[in-house]
């Protein structure tokens, strides 16, 4: 007799296709606090610091911290562990921190910088996800 446990899809959201759905739907709601973050935090900036927009490295560090506050808060409500919040904020900031010498190096815009920072934003969030998928669904 084999060990194994059966395979069921009786269940609304069981099995592969279940969990499947329940890592996207993770990773939607991710980007959707992110851009919650971004808009709710950035008239505080705005008002704090005004010449904030002039310095291309502060304002994509700031940027990367207002995303990551309104994952890290999702996530508390979720009931996510400190280090899966902490990685999934990490993933902000990985690729502006590689992309920077670059745009100080002038050979990467300050806008193409932002750019490419938020692009590699997501392969960087499914790395962290991907760490811990138990935690995410599958």
């Amino acid at each position: 007799m084999s060990q194994e446990e059966p395979i069921t899809t009786t269940s609304r959201g069981s099995g592969r296709t279940g969990a499947v759905l329940r890592f996207a739907r993770h990773a939607l709601e991710m980007a959707v606090a992110m851009v919650v973050g971004m808009v709710a935090l950035e008239p505080v900036w705005s008002f704090a610091w005004p010449g904030l927009a002039d310095d291309v490295t502060a304002h994509v560090l700031v940027m990367a911290t207002n995303m990551a506050l309104g994952m890290a808060l999702w996530m508390r409500v979720r009931r996510h562990g400190w280090a899966g919040i902490a990685e999934m904020s990490a993933a902000m900031y990985v690729p502006f921190v590689v992309l920077l010498p670059f745009h100080w190096a002038d050979a990467l815009s300050g806008s193409a910088l932002m750019t490419a920072g938020h692009v590699l934003m997501v392969p960087a969030m499914l790395v962290a996800m991907l760490r811990r998928r138990h935690e995410y669904g599958c």
